[in-house]
């Protein structure tokens, strides 16, 4: 089924839910014949986006509470542009790692569009986005243990399970970007990043232009290990010259305002 189709029946899927009340999978799924696993996934999509809540065996409207134009819970127009030009990198049956974080996260939606990808992801949040793709790729989790400051699965177990498969692409978040060293990072837990940036053919940083410049101690990634920083079009020339001096391509995602 097209993408296009996809986005159609998701959208009726919430106006019919707004319109109805609570509505059952197996509703749905005769209202507009497909299967009960495409409407599970799309339940799944809808509620990740803030559309409607998940039931046992159905769906709810958002509560009236709960819909408003809370800017803490919508994707950035700069992590939407970044996700945009990420998922341009990447081709049809590619393995690829998505690393936990919000800007990372903004790739998956974009994915819709690929055939036959083999994901792996240390983030509970990434995965259950990834089930809701159609078609849905083959998903691997790193497993490990649970780091509540990055919200994903960190540690020996993690790193053992990377360093089983090998991987055409990594796209990896910073909390920051040192122009002369590479990515920084507030969290000490550093061994699983390198770990899959070792494991990666290409590296792909993903970051928001403000993240440019910020000082952080730990140098997460130094620049020989990244092969391109995905970011949004508010950074300098300059900035992007000194940063392309290092070997590194950088993409600089035009953001519709």
């Amino acid at each position: 089924m097209s993408k296009r189709n996809t986005q159609q029946r998701r959208h009726n899927i919430v106006a019919l839910v707004n319109q109805q009340g609570e509505l059952s999978v197996d509703r749905l799924a005769r209202e507009f014949a497909t299967s009960e696993v495409t409407i599970r996934k799309d339940l799944a999509a809808l509620e990740s986006a803030g559309l409607l809540l998940r039931r046992y065996g159905g769906a709810v409207p958002l509560p009236t509470e709960l819909v408003s134009d809370d800017p803490a819970h919508k994707v950035s127009p700069f992590k939407q542009a970044i996700g945009q030009a990420a998922a341009s990198q990447i081709r049809d049956h590619q393995r690829i790692v998505i690393d936990s974080g919000r800007t990372t996260a903004a790739l998956i939606g974009q994915l819709g569009s690929k055939r036959g990808l083999v994901v792996m992801t240390n983030s509970l949040d990434s995965a259950e986005a990834l089930r809701s793709l159609e078609p849905e790729p083959t998903l691997l989790m790193t497993g490990g243990t649970w780091d509540p400051h990055s919200e994903s699965f960190q540690g020996q177990v993690a790193e053992q399970v990377l360093r089983s498969y090998d991987f055409d692409q990594l796209f990896i978040g910073a909390d920051g970007i040192d122009v002369a060293r590479g990515t920084t990072t507030f969290n000490e837990l550093l061994g699983l990043s390198r770990v899959m940036a070792e494991v990666s053919r290409e590296v792909n940083v993903m970051v928001e232009a403000d993240k440019i410049g910020r000082r952080i101690p730990n140098l997460e990634l130094p620049w020989d290990r990244v092969t391109r920083l995905i970011t949004d079009d508010r950074v300098d020339d300059s900035v992007v010259k000194q940063i392309e001096s290092h070997g590194v391509q950088v993409i600089c995602a035009v953001v519709q305002h």
